[in-house]
Protein backbone atom coordinates (compact mmCIF):
# COMPACT_ATOMS: atom_id res chain seq x y z
CA UNK A 1 0.00 0.00 0.00
CA UNK A 2 2.92 2.41 0.83
CA UNK A 3 4.91 1.75 -2.38
CA UNK A 4 1.19 2.33 -4.49
CA UNK A 5 1.01 5.60 -2.33
CA UNK A 6 4.41 6.79 -2.92
CA UNK A 7 4.22 5.44 -6.68
CA UNK A 8 0.66 7.76 -6.88
CA UNK A 9 2.31 10.52 -4.85
CA UNK A 10 5.43 11.02 -7.61
CA UNK A 11 3.16 11.03 -10.49
CA UNK A 12 0.82 13.74 -9.08
CA UNK A 13 3.82 15.64 -8.43
CA UNK A 14 5.79 15.24 -11.92
CA UNK A 15 2.63 16.54 -13.38
CA UNK A 16 1.73 19.33 -11.14
CA UNK A 17 5.84 20.70 -11.88
CA UNK A 18 4.73 21.49 -15.91
CA UNK A 19 2.02 24.04 -14.38
CA UNK A 20 3.94 27.31 -14.97
CA UNK A 21 3.64 30.39 -12.65
CA UNK A 22 1.52 32.19 -15.07
CA UNK A 23 -1.53 29.27 -14.38
CA UNK A 24 -1.85 30.63 -11.00
CA UNK A 25 -2.04 34.30 -11.02
CA UNK A 26 -4.82 34.50 -8.05
CA UNK A 27 -5.18 31.21 -6.92
CA UNK A 28 -4.88 30.81 -3.34
CA UNK A 29 -2.31 28.07 -2.29
CA UNK A 30 -3.77 25.08 -0.35
CA UNK A 31 -2.27 24.57 3.58
CA UNK A 32 0.61 22.75 3.21
CA UNK A 33 0.52 18.77 3.53
CA UNK A 34 2.25 17.31 6.29
CA UNK A 35 5.74 15.62 5.26
CA UNK A 36 4.96 12.13 6.09
CA UNK A 37 8.97 10.55 6.66
CA UNK A 38 9.36 7.11 8.02
CA UNK A 39 5.68 6.00 9.27
CA UNK A 40 5.59 9.62 11.17
CA UNK A 41 3.42 13.00 9.88
CA UNK A 42 5.37 14.88 12.76
CA UNK A 43 2.43 15.41 15.02
CA UNK A 44 3.03 13.18 17.71
CA UNK A 45 5.64 10.21 17.75
CA UNK A 46 4.30 8.24 20.88
CA UNK A 47 2.36 5.22 21.97
CA UNK A 48 -0.51 6.39 24.46
CA UNK A 49 -3.79 4.99 24.56
CA UNK A 50 -5.91 7.38 21.93
CA UNK A 51 -9.60 7.01 21.38
CA UNK A 52 -12.81 8.74 20.57
CA UNK A 53 -13.16 11.93 22.52
CA UNK A 54 -9.48 12.78 22.69
CA UNK A 55 -8.52 15.84 20.88
CA UNK A 56 -5.04 17.25 19.87
CA UNK A 57 -2.20 15.73 18.33
CA UNK A 58 -2.10 12.75 19.14
CA UNK A 59 -5.32 12.43 17.00
CA UNK A 60 -4.14 14.29 14.10
CA UNK A 61 -1.26 11.71 13.90
CA UNK A 62 -3.43 8.72 13.80
CA UNK A 63 -6.07 10.48 11.42
CA UNK A 64 -2.94 11.57 9.39
CA UNK A 65 -1.55 8.32 9.30
CA UNK A 66 -4.83 6.49 7.99
CA UNK A 67 -5.33 9.14 5.15
CA UNK A 68 -1.95 9.73 4.10
CA UNK A 69 -0.01 6.87 4.16
CA UNK A 70 -2.84 3.90 4.36
CA UNK A 71 -5.28 5.68 2.01
CA UNK A 72 -8.15 5.35 4.71
CA UNK A 73 -10.69 8.23 4.96
CA UNK A 74 -11.40 9.88 8.18
CA UNK A 75 -14.68 11.73 7.42
CA UNK A 76 -15.30 14.88 5.71
CA UNK A 77 -13.43 17.02 8.50
CA UNK A 78 -10.14 15.20 7.40
CA UNK A 79 -7.24 15.48 9.93
CA UNK A 80 -9.24 17.87 12.05
CA UNK A 81 -7.52 16.09 15.72
CA UNK A 82 -10.74 15.30 16.65
CA UNK A 83 -11.35 11.74 17.19
CA UNK A 84 -15.22 11.28 16.49
CA UNK A 85 -16.93 8.34 14.94
CA UNK A 86 -15.51 9.04 11.64
CA UNK A 87 -11.93 8.15 12.88
CA UNK A 88 -13.09 5.65 15.29
CA UNK A 89 -14.47 3.85 12.22
CA UNK A 90 -11.37 4.24 9.99
CA UNK A 91 -9.66 3.24 13.09
CA UNK A 92 -11.48 -0.17 12.69
CA UNK A 93 -11.46 -0.55 9.28
CA UNK A 94 -7.83 -0.18 9.25
CA UNK A 95 -7.45 -2.70 12.07
CA UNK A 96 -9.83 -5.42 10.48
CA UNK A 97 -7.67 -4.92 7.34
CA UNK A 98 -4.35 -5.26 8.57
CA UNK A 99 -5.08 -7.78 11.16
CA UNK A 100 -3.99 -9.48 14.27
CA UNK A 101 -4.67 -6.32 15.77
CA UNK A 102 -7.80 -6.08 18.19
CA UNK A 103 -10.64 -4.16 16.22
CA UNK A 104 -12.03 -2.01 18.63
CA UNK A 105 -11.45 1.44 17.43
CA UNK A 106 -8.35 2.10 20.10
CA UNK A 107 -5.11 2.82 19.02
CA UNK A 108 -3.01 1.43 21.75
CA UNK A 109 0.90 0.19 21.09
CA UNK A 110 0.06 -2.25 18.97
CA UNK A 111 -2.19 -0.12 16.40
CA UNK A 112 0.15 2.77 16.94
CA UNK A 113 2.88 0.38 15.73
CA UNK A 114 0.75 -0.84 13.30
CA UNK A 115 0.27 2.51 11.44
CA UNK A 116 3.80 3.61 11.75
CA UNK A 117 5.45 0.32 9.74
Amino acid sequence: MKKLFTALASAVLVLGLGVGAAGTAGAVAPAAAPQVVAGSCGYYNGTQLTVRGHTGDRVREVQCLLVHVWGIGVGPQGVDGKFGANTEGAVRQFQQWYGGLAVDGKVGVNTWAALRS
